[in-house]
Order: C-alpha cells, then structure tokens, then sequence
C-alpha cells in the first residue's frame, strides 16, 4: 500500500511554515511523514529533504503546496522531479497546480502538458529566486545608506562624505584636511 508524504520548505527560521503545514493536514497526511526544512531553496541539499527521498518507495505518494517550496533553481528541480517520478516511481502533488498531479494524466498528452508546467513554474521559482537576492542587496544598500556604512575604516552616512573620501584619497591629504 501507498505511504503519503508532505514536504514543506520555508527559506529562514524567522518564516512561518504554517500556511503549508495546514494544507497537509487537509490532505490527512500524517505528521510522521511531514518533512519539514527551514532553508533555502537554492539546491536540493537539506536535510529532511534527503531524509524523505531515502524513506520514499514505488507508489508513495508526495504532496508539495507549491513548486517553489521543493526548490528555487530550475535545472534541479526538474532533475529531483526526474528522479522521484520516473527512478523511485512515486506520485507527486502540487496542491497549488493541480495539473501538476502525476496520478492523472498519465497518457502521453498528460504527461506532455505536465511537462510544460513543470518547466513553466520551475523557470519562475527561480527567476523569483533571483529577483529576492535583488530586493536584499537594494534593501542593504538603502540600510547601509540610511544607518552609515563603513570603508576602510571611515564612517559614512552620505554621499557627500564619500565625495570627501575620495578627494583625500586622491589628493593624499591627511583627514584633519578635510574637517
């Protein structure tokens, strides 16, 4: 008989996995075979993740609320998806895309529209992914910029400063010059 799975990922310990956690419920998966990681989806190399695939067998059955929360990088994704369904033969819901539900469609048309899904949503998990690590250095950047920032020692707290940093640094005066 079928076991059934849940997988759930948040990126950070700060993030709340909630939202998932209550879509496995409703699909009654038992908590002993929740595996839950608390990081991010940049590769496929966590811990309850790994965990999973070992315990998983032929016609187990994984629920995923979304594809971006098995993973952020497209290639890899497509890869672990390979191997789960075609390799250990295993089911895979994602419970966000249905069309993404391996127990239908299994013919060729199924299979082929599937395919584009996966391909789809795992190009925009990771183009997310990258658009996240954009937002973050443009948040650090306006921090640094708002709360000062440091180079080689001199404070800075606008760019008026870093204008006079670079003409002491150019006309190699001392800084007692520059106040």
């Amino acid at each position: 008989m079928a076991t059934i799975y849940g997988y759930i990922r948040v990126s950070s310990c700060d993030q709340n996995e909630d939202r998932q956690m209550v879509a496995m419920r409703e699909k009654k998966v038992p908590e002993k075979n929740i595996f839950m990681d608390k990081q991010s989806g940049k590769d496929f190399e966590r811990p309850q993740y790994k965990q999973m695939v070992r315990k998983l067998k032929k016609n187990d059955l994984l629920y995923v609320k979304s594809i971006d929360r098995l993973g952020r990088n497209y290639e890899d994704i497509l890869e672990q998806w390979r191997i789960l369904t075609k390799e250990k033969g295993i089911d895979i819901v994602v419970l966000d895309m249905p069309i993404l539900d391996t127990r239908c469609g299994k013919d060729l048309i199924g299979t082929f529209l599937s395919d584009i899904v996966l391909q789809l949503l795992s190009f925009v998990a990771e183009n997310e992914r990258s658009n996240i690590r954009q937002r973050q250095a443009s948040g650090c950047f306006y921090f640094q910029y708002a709360n000062g920032f440091f180079v080689h020692g001199f404070r800075f707290v606008n760019f008026s400063d870093i204008n006079q940093y670079i003409i002491y640094k150019r006309a190699s005066v001392s800084s007692e010059a520059l106040l």
